[in-house]
């Protein structure tokens, strides 16, 4: 037993490094003048339901953009706040072009956010649509830069850096650290050409590339995924074409949780994405991964009970926690979260027993998100 645990723990270790290193590799992005290639017109996305405390936020920084060309569909799903209003009376002195897309509430409905961005790009003028949450915070060039490194890149699909707003409380950093190892990991997936995760709170694609794969079209089952489903599905018909925009103005903040049960219920549903994965090796990465994180609790165990000599523990958790702890480090500085780095050994001590858990928690079907019962 404790063998099939050092060779797991090996392993991790080695994936781990390999992770830290390419994302070392990533280059930031430096624009560079295109005098002769114009520019694409975007169409900003924002599904919202009972958004109106944080979406004028969203709005405003949209107003503040240092990149002209671009459009705004609030896609209002059945909202039972003022939300749909506020956005409304925003376009009257916005700077930009927004409209308001109403959706009612429909039960037979398995996907409502997929439902509102495919609504919302069925009417799109622009070229390229970008997809953000609206509780998100942007600065002032995020879309200039998305415009520049698609047209410099050609990329089908551009993924963008996502973090926490600053939060003081234990439960917050927690959250930052956990959330920088799933950003760092999804980008340095796509530099290894096996595209695994990426946030929709920052996303780019165009318009014509989601017609032809078909948009969410056999993965709309799924309550979730409008990100990493859809991602797939364009990384599977044009190998090469997914990138991550590696630059620190392209950055979107987002509040983490503030209570454990809408943390619980965001994960689930996160968790549960794996059941439509078309690609094998996104799910046989997440066995991996549960499977290594499940080595240390089972060291820790039979340590404690006897079975497992203490210096083969301690080599496992190193194994596990130094690598770790290079790769969220420079995932964190990148995304200007210095004061988290001490947060990284509580979160390593916590993740095993969260991924263990999340893991058998996804086998359930059903969650609650929005006010809504989805499976």
């Amino acid at each position: 037993m404790i063998w099939i645990l050092w060779a797991l723990a090996i392993a991790y270790a080695a994936m781990t490094l390999l992770l830290w290193q390419t994302w070392l590799r990533i280059p930031r992005y430096v624009p560079t003048p295109l005098p002769d290639a114009p520019l694409p017109r975007l169409t900003v996305v924002i599904p919202v339901r009972n958004e109106a405390t944080t979406l004028p936020h969203l709005l405003t920084d949209l107003n503040g953009q240092d990149y002209p060309h671009f459009e705004v569909i609030v896609a209002d799903d059945a909202s039972t706040d003022a939300t749909a209003d506020l956005a409304r009376t925003y376009a009257q002195t916005a700077r930009y072009p927004l409209s308001v897309l109403s959706l009612h509430d429909d039960p037979l409905v398995a996907s409502p956010k997929k439902r509102a961005i495919a609504q919302s790009i069925a009417q799109a003028t622009g070229q390229l649509i970008v997809t953000t949450d609206g509780d998100c915070r942007v600065g002032p060039h995020w879309l200039g830069l998305l415009a520049r490194f698609q047209a410099e890149t050609g990329a089908k699909l551009i993924s963008g850096p996502v973090t926490f707003t600053t939060n003081r409380t234990v439960f917050g950093q927690l959250q930052t650290v956990e959330f920088a190892s799933l950003i760092g990991a999804g980008a340095a997936t796509m530099v290894l050409k096996n595209p695994t995760m990426c946030n929709g709170a920052n996303l780019c694609y165009s318009k014509s590339v989601f017609e032809e794969v078909k948009g969410f079209a056999g993965i709309d089952q799924v309550a979730s995924g409008d990100d990493e489903l859809l991602m797939h599905k364009i990384a599977a018909k044009f190998p090469g074409s997914v990138r991550f925009l590696k630059h620190p103005d392209a950055i979107v903040e987002t509040g983490p949780h503030a209570s454990l049960k809408a943390f619980y219920q965001q994960r689930k549903r996160w968790a549960g994405k794996w059941r439509a994965y078309s690609s094998p090796f996104p799910t046989l990465l997440a066995v991996f991964v549960f499977l290594c994180n499940l080595t240390p609790v089972a060291a820790l165990v039979g340590g404690l009970l006897g079975y497992f000599p203490a210096k083969a523990v301690l080599g496992i958790v190193v194994l596990k926690w130094v690598p770790e702890a290079l790769f969220l480090g420079a995932v964190l500085l990148f995304l200007g979260k210095r004061k988290a780095l001490c947060w990284i050994p509580l979160t390593q001590w916590l993740y095993p027993f969260y991924v263990v858990f999340f893991g058998l928690a996804a086998q359930r079907r059903g969650f609650v998100w929005k006010g809504r019962k989805l499976n």
